[in-house]
């Protein structure tokens, strides 16, 4: 989504590759449908008796059932439609109501400050929630050199005013089936993160 310079890495332990991979997964599934591979590799997890667990088994007996142009089809109408799709996953649009407002200006100050560019050939805003949480996958492993404060600062000011809410919304939007366990996997995330980063403060 994003192109950070340089790109660092460090060791990361178990708990915050973990994190790192939830973060990821879930820019993925917000940037594009899954094709046929991916929704096979879903279909394959296993969760556990927690709650995120229990999300990621809803979401893989989905995949195991469905049809790859379906999904493509209930991607389409969520996030891209005729016009407009279902849903608007922009920051901007979610604090302000509208498009390219002023957290997106202030977003692109942040990720400048961060080192990070527009990733070549993505023309979507930078506050779009794939990107953002691509960009908090890439801080927690490292990859954008950032202590554990700025991961916390990024998140509370760029993720945690909204995400919640876009959650919400597409666990009831007309059109998902197949994105409604996701959902709820975002839901979760993101009330666990927000819990971690008080608790640590």
């Amino acid at each position: 989504m994003t192109d950070s310079q340089p790109r660092i890495g460090r060791a990361i332990d178990a708990l915050e590759a973990a994190r790192s991979e939830q973060y990821r997964f879930l820019a993925r599934m917000l940037s594009a449908s899954p094709d046929r591979e991916m929704l096979n590799q879903i279909a394959g997890l296993q969760g556990d008796e927690t709650p995120m667990g229990r999300a990621f088994t809803a979401l893989a007996d989905a995949a195991k059932t469905a049809d790859h142009a379906r999904v493509e089809r209930e991607f389409f109408e969520l996030f891209i439609g005729v016009g407009r799709g279902e849903l608007l996953p922009y920051a901007s649009f979610y604090q302000t109501g509208f498009l390219n407002e002023r957290p997106l200006a202030i977003l692109r100050d942040d990720l400048s400050r961060l080192g990070v560019a527009r990733a070549k050939g993505r023309h979507e805003p930078e506050d779009h929630i794939a990107i953002l949480l691509d960009v908090m996958a890439d801080l927690i492993a490292g990859d954008i050199a950032a202590s554990p404060d700025m991961q916390a600062a990024f998140f509370n000011r760029h993720l945690a005013p909204w995400a919640a809410q876009m959650f919400d919304d597409l666990a009831i939007a007309p059109s998902a089936q197949f994105y409604r366990p996701l959902a709820e996997i975002g839901r979760l995330l993101t009330d666990i993160e927000a819990r971690a980063f008080q608790l640590a403060a």
